[in-house]
């Protein structure tokens, strides 16, 4: 089985993605991740990609699509992969449908998690890390027992940059303006599946699996 799952930065991809890999046996690729990754080890493609990062908008869809279908390409004689956050544009939609064609793979279900801007906005901005050993706080959902302070080291929370308000504004405008009309291109194969992603990442992670059964 072969997945892509959409849905807005904050939507809870990446919960849901780990969950949907581990009842199907799926490869969890999240472009998000391979690109920070890329970023850290200051590759060419991580230098060309932080500024596009930095500023929430979307990555070239040459660079993002060449980059995603290598990792796919290592996918070869396994049970599927999963796309978390790819591809985002009509372009690169089109795009991934052809390499997969090229190579006689197509996609069994795009799963669309559905969550509103306010909640979206609420979910980021309130979101820290401790830089020291990564784990994640949340102002309102998962405070630290003392403000701005690690639990586990002592050290001093950070934000990260694309969390910030203006940022996670504009991640949402480009959202809108960009990655919607990939719903449409995939309603018009049959391949799209909506899942309303207000509730507990339990009862989502239920209705994801009900519908890539279908």
């Amino acid at each position: 089985m072969n997945v892509v799952l959409l849905g807005p930065p904050g939507a809870g991809k990446g919960t849901q993605a780990v969950r949907m890999c581990e009842v199907f046996g799926l490869k969890h690729l999240s472009s998000g991740d391979i690109l920070r990754a890329e970023r850290k080890a200051h590759s060419e493609l991580g230098r060309q990609a932080q500024d596009y990062m930095d500023r929430g908008v979307l990555v070239p869809d040459d660079l993002i699509l060449a980059m995603m279908m290598e990792h796919i390409s290592r996918c070869e004689g396994g049970t599927g992969f999963l796309l978390d956050g790819f591809p985002r544009t009509v372009v690169q939609a089109r795009g991934l449908d052809e390499r997969l064609g090229e190579r006689g793979w197509k996609l069994d279900a795009v799963v669309d998690i559905t969550v509103a801007d306010e909640e979206v906005t609420k979910r980021l901005t309130g979101r820290w890390t401790c830089p020291k050993d990564g784990r994640i706080y949340h102002e309102l959902f998962s405070a630290p027992a003392k403000a701005g302070v690690c639990d586990d080291c002592g050290e001093a929370l950070t934000r990260r940059k694309d969390d910030e308000p203006d940022v996670v504004g504009q991640r949402l405008r480009t959202y809108h303006a960009e990655t919607e009309p990939v719903k449409t291109y995939y309603e018009d194969r049959g391949v799209l599946r909506t899942v309303d992603g207000g509730g507990t990442a339990d009862e989502v992670a239920a209705l994801t699996k009900e519908v890539c059964r279908t």
